[in-house]
């Protein structure tokens, strides 16, 4: 075999043992999940929640004086009153836009026990985790705020992080932002002559 004919043969193999290494990244790429991203449950889906990296702290959420702990007011042994309602005896200040048509309290807040939130399948989280459960149905938020191009995240890009829950800047009843009237524009200096 002549030495031009097996450097051609080398250069072949070279080229699609890359070509096989280039691809086995690109899956290994594709397939690692590094932000811990969400796996929006569906309703009736199966009851499983990708639990994210713990690799970041988030401060307390910001409670109204005098709500938290829950159980302070919500007797466990008392049973828990599950129809939907206009409620007229205690929170009437809290007025449900975050879709009302098919959301209620129990939704989100755990009727046994409720200094706890709960996901869809069932699992009890913190309010300090509330973000778990808004990246139920927000997953395109969650996977940018762990990204931290949605929110407000401090911290160093190699080391620990300070996460904004959710909650630190949407009113988890009404998290749509209020309209903001637009201010005049500035007034140019004078130039002088």
């Amino acid at each position: 075999m002549s030495a031009s004919r097996r450097t051609r043969i080398a250069r072949t193999s070279r080229l699609a043992l890359g070509a096989c290494g280039f691809a086995l990244l690109l899956c290994a790429t594709a397939c690692r999940d590094d932000l811990g991203l969400a796996q929006v449950v569906q309703a009736g889906a199966s009851k499983t929640w990708q639990d994210p990296v713990s690799d970041f702290q988030v401060p307390p959420p910001p409670f109204s004086a005098g709500v938290f702990p829950c159980t302070d007011c919500h007797d466990p042994e008392i049973p828990v009153n599950t129809a939907r309602r206009e409620l007229k005896t205690a929170h009437q200040e809290i007025l449900l836009q975050h879709d009302q048509e098919h959301r209620w309290c129990l939704d989100c807040h755990d009727a046994a026990n409720r200094d706890m939130l709960h996901l869809a399948g069932g699992a009890l989280v913190s309010f300090e985790e509330s973000y778990r459960l808004c990246g139920q149905c927000h997953g395109d938020k969650y996977r940018d705020w762990r990204a931290g191009v949605h929110g407000r995240r401090t911290g160093r890009w190699d080391g620990e992080k300070s996460y904004l829950l959710c909650v630190h800047c949407h009113n988890s009843h009404a998290p749509a932002f209020q309209p903001i009237e637009p201010m005049p524009a500035p007034t140019p200096p004078r130039r002088t002559p």
